[in-house]
């Protein structure tokens, strides 16, 4: 006798619920609110300037899953949301939304998933989200930077903490990864490669790390800039996926010539493992490059050995970081 019922298929179908009600509850600063003592809808509406019946429902909604908890009456952050979206925590990642729900991102994109798939690439215009200069990437410098806090500490630790050091960070968007360097290395000069745009939000976070005396910008394309030569380290986060394999492997040959003989390319991505199915956060970002980019994918580490290889470098070897990405260093 078949058991099966619709409820997996119902509850999919209104997962945008879930994503909207979480979207709205940051916007409001609902999680805020709660940290700081409100705990009834009331309270909470008080502080959010909101109406009491809409923030009543809103979080039932957000209690429903799991964002919230509830007892009596009184609401409180679930431990996950209480340290990344209260706004007061110094690990608030919030504005992660606005970037994820962004028209280039969400309505101009995910909507399409149907003509995305009969044509095997994004329905945007040009290139999509990597065409020259997009402003997305201005968004996405500004929103990001909190969530790559844990992957840029551990990128950095794999160089040395002492002794001078010259590393390009390439695609540098929020200048994290290049930042985190400079600020364990005081020897470390960095230079960030991205649009010039982009560029301003990376000297204005160097600015504040204290860092900008040895921080220098190269504006322009990665594929027809000039990187110079003799780095020690290249910074390559988040960057190949956009691309099909022919043009990472041209990507990574270029690396290779800008560094030293015994340099190192760092590779941040996601990173699926052979059957690309697993684990589901890396395996669904495919799908993400699917919509976004004409031939970007997610990768496996089979695939990222292999072009590594292609593009001369000696060796790789991968670090799985517990931010659900890897770290792939590759040296000359």
């Amino acid at each position: 006798m078949d058991t099966s019922t619709p409820a997996r298929i119902f509850g999919t179908l209104h997962a945008y619920q879930e994503t909207a009600a979480l979207k709205a509850g940051i916007d409001l600063g609902v999680f805020t609110a709660i940290a700081s003592g409100a705990q009834t809808a009331a309270e909470i509406a008080a502080e959010c300037g909101a109406a009491e019946r809409g923030v009543r429902i809103l979080c039932d909604a957000l209690t429903a899953t799991g964002m919230l908890e509830k007892s009596e009456g009184r609401y409180s952050n679930a431990p996950d949301t209480g340290t990344f979206l209260n706004r007061n925590s110094p690990a608030y990642m919030g504005g992660i939304a606005e970037f994820l729900y962004t028209p280039e991102i969400l309505t101009e994109t995910m909507q399409h998933l149907t003509a995305c798939v009969r044509k095997g690439g994004t329905a945007m215009p040009g290139e999509g989200t990597v065409s020259p200069d997009n402003p997305v990437w201005v968004t996405f410098a500004r929103a990001m930077a909190p969530i790559t806090v844990m992957s840029a500490r551990a990128m950095a630790e794999e160089l040395p903490a002492s002794g001078p050091l010259k590393v390009l960070d390439i695609a540098a968007g929020h200048g994290n990864f290049g930042i985190t360097v400079a600020r364990r290395n005081a020897e470390a000069e960095i230079t960030a490669l991205d649009w010039g745009q982009v560029l301003a939000v990376a000297v204005e976070n160097a600015r504040k790390a204290g860092v900008a005396d040895r921080y220098t910008t190269l504006a322009g394309d990665f594929f027809t800039t000039d990187l110079g030569a003799g780095y020690d380290a290249v910074l390559i986060t988040n960057f190949l996926h956009h691309f099909d394999r022919a043009t990472c492997v041209a990507a990574m040959r270029k690396v290779h010539e800008a560094l030293r003989p015994g340099g190192c390319a760092m590779t941040l991505e996601f990173v699926p493992e052979e059957d690309r199915v697993s684990p589901p956060s890396q395996a669904r970002f495919a799908l993400t490059m699917l919509i976004t980019t004409s031939a970007g994918d997610a990768y496996t580490w089979g695939e990222y050995e292999g072009m590594m290889g292609e593009a001369g470098f000696a060796s790789s070897r991968r670090v799985v970081l517990p931010t659900e990405q890897s770290v792939i260093i590759s040296t000359k």
